[in-house]
């Protein structure tokens, strides 16, 4: 993929993982927490499973597991995610959630290509990569505050 289009499609991404929390939160008004996580999960998992159909791409499926078994933990990874955000959001906000949800997912990828985990290259910590940290922090805590 072109790397303008990356960026453009992952700000786009980004922009409706804002919409998210709010959204599931009032269907959880609807059906608990909980259970409004599982509907957001289960509709999401038929979505998924008609692109990889259509895309021709259901074959990859067989090779599931062939891979270590901490490689299957996304899932799980995103379950407590969703239910966290749409729990969080009534007590800090759509902005809170968002603007935490990216400083805890900076300060966690800063450190994975630091230690090069997961099977990425090693990214050395730079003065400039900690000062993005630094400042992304000190917006988050302004939203939040």
């Amino acid at each position: 993929m072109d790397r303008g289009l990356a960026i453009v499609l992952t700000a786009v991404a980004g922009g409706l993982i804002a919409l998210q929390a709010p959204i599931n939160a009032e269907l959880g008004k609807a059906t608990g927490n909980i259970a409004a996580a599982l509907v957001s999960f289960m509709i999401g998992t038929v979505a998924l499973a008609a692109i990889v159909v259509l895309s021709g791409k259901a074959g990859g499926l067989g090779s599931t597991f062939d891979v270590s078994w901490y490689y299957l933990l996304g899932g799980l990874l995103g379950a407590i995610y969703v239910a966290n955000a749409l729990i969080a959001v009534s007590a800090i906000g759509a902005g809170g959630v968002a603007a935490l949800t990216v400083a805890g997912q900076l300060a966690a990828s800063v450190a994975i290509d630091r230690l090069g985990l997961f099977g990425l290259d090693e990214v050395p910590l730079t003065p400039e990569r900690l000062l993005g940290v630094a400042l992304l922090f000190a917006g988050t805590l302004l939203v939040v505050r």
